[in-house]
């Protein structure tokens, strides 16, 4: 059952307190002020299933949960910490309308709630803010003038991939998901065997190899590769067979379990063959498309930006559109929900979609900053509005003078990111997938956008 509000969050014990610790500090108040208008959680009304609106267990209060998020990515803390510091604060119990008497909700449940909410919805709460505090009274609102775009790589939470390493991964998870599954299967199941010690001495081998120095290190490595795949490819083989069991014997009381064991171990087989098939191009010495580096979160890509600390990065990429009120030095403005796609797309590729978000607002800034990196027919064709547009490298805005300016107001983007990724937790999506690394960018992008609306309104 939804539950957009909890109700009322004082109480007698608050009678006793010092008015010093009644009331929220100044960023807190201000925060609470933004957060209190009910129009932000109707995007979480609308996605709710509206079966599940008034039956069954009542779910964490929205506007709680909101609250808790917000302090999450503000503070950089897990879910565990968040749960503990909350509990042992009175001014965080306050502004996350938890009452003293209240027990914070346990940190699964804030984990599986921030995973059903989903990307969507926590982007429209995004985009919401932005609306109300650039349609406001003439003399608060947030007027847009000027905006600035850039693209960043927003790491997985994996390690750095090798074919051995993905091998054991592969071989490892199989067996591990095949063992809970056996029991299913009744007493005639094919076995799968767990091979990952087989492939994890050979990956040792290599270690040994490369640090003898002895010049045969890429021979030894590709050998051992293909070794390690060819016992993935005999386990893979193994757990097929296992879920084909698991389905013929789908039928009468507990078919959905065993259908449901087929689809996991499936799902992990198929990852396994993608790995079985990189190492095979690998040996051939054959490019590799599209190239698997983790089997917790396969829709991470490999993505190079040709930088000098991190020539290669595992993880997606998002354009970051910073709509600010003017072009001076440390300008700060709200930024909008970050596209993304799978791979590593194109700047000009991420485009269309913030430009449709800046059109859905009706917002139309006067200066429009680019990286080198966007394509001018690209930006014509998405975003005609802009009296000035700057592609440092590519394109003139007009004047020197003003191509002085603007071009100073594109370099603070790689400053926002970079404040974003040290503040808000943007260096690294600990969530899985791509939904997941949606879901950790938009609250990230929310909490930012608060704190700017917090400072601009002290």
């Amino acid at each position: 059952m939804l539950r957009l509000s909890g109700g009322q969050v004082e109480s007698l014990f608050d009678e006793v307190l010092p008015i010093e610790v009644r009331e929220l500090p100044a960023d807190l108040a201000v925060l609470d002020g933004l957060l209190a208008d009910p129009g932000l959680l109707a995007p979480v009304e609308r996605a709710w299933d509206e079966a599940a609106r008034c039956f069954g267990r009542p779910s964490v209060p929205i506007d709680r949960f909101v609250r808790l998020m917000i302090v999450k990515h503000r503070s950089g803390w897990g879910y565990e910490t968040l749960v503990r510091e909350v509990s042992d604060s009175l001014h965080l119990r306050r502004f996350c309308l938890l009452a003293l008497s209240e027990r914070v909700p346990d940190e699964s449940t804030i984990r599986k709630l921030a995973r059903r909410l989903g990307p969507g919805v926590i982007e429209e709460i995004c985009r919401q803010v932005i609306a109300v505090a650039t349609s406001g009274p003439r003399e608060q609102r947030f007027v847009v003038r000027a905006a600035r775009v850039d693209s960043t790589v927003i790491e997985a939470d994996v390690r750095y991939p090798t074919d051995l390493g993905l091998a054991e991964d592969a071989a490892r998870s199989l067996a591990r998901e095949a063992k809970k599954a056996e029991r299913l299967g009744g007493v005639k199941a094919p076995r799968v065997r767990d091979r990952s010690r087989g492939i994890g001495q050979r990956l040792r081998r290599l270690n040994r190899t490369l640090a003898a120095r002895t010049g045969q290190g890429k021979q030894v490595a590709l050998r051992l590769t293909g070794q390690a795949g060819e016992l993935v490819e005999q386990t893979v083989r193994e757990t097929r067979r296992l879920a084909g069991r698991l389905r013929e014997r789908a039928r009468g009381r507990g078919a959905q379990a065993k259908l449901r064991a087929a689809g996991r171990l499936n799902e992990l087989a198929d990852r396994a063959e993608k790995v079985c098939r990189q190492i095979r191009q690998r040996v051939a010495g054959e490019p590799i498309t599209d190239r698997l580096v983790s089997l917790a979160d396969p829709d991470a890509r490999p993505i190079r930006k040709g930088k000098l600390r991190a020539p290669t990065e595992f993880g997606y990429v998002v354009q970051i559109a910073e709509l600010c009120e003017n072009t001076r030095g440390g300008a700060r403005g709200l930024i909008l929900p970050a596209p993304s796609e799978i791979g590593s797309p194109n700047e000009s590729d991420l485009l269309g979609a913030t430009a449709r978000q800046i059109g859905a607002l009706g917002l139309r800034p006067r200066d429009l900053a680019l990286d080198g990196g966007f394509a001018p027919g690209s930006v014509d064709q998405h975003l005609p509005g802009p009296d000035r547009v700057f592609i440092a490298g590519r394109r003139s805005a007009g004047s020197k003078r003003t191509d002085r300016r603007l071009a100073r107001f594109r370099v603070g983007a790689e400053g926002r990111i970079s404040h974003l990724k040290r503040r808000y937790g943007l260096n690294r999506s600990r969530l899985k997938g791509h939904d997941g690394q949606r879901i950790w960018t938009a609250w990230a992008i929310l909490a930012y956008d608060l704190d700017t609306l917090a400072i601009r309104a002290r």
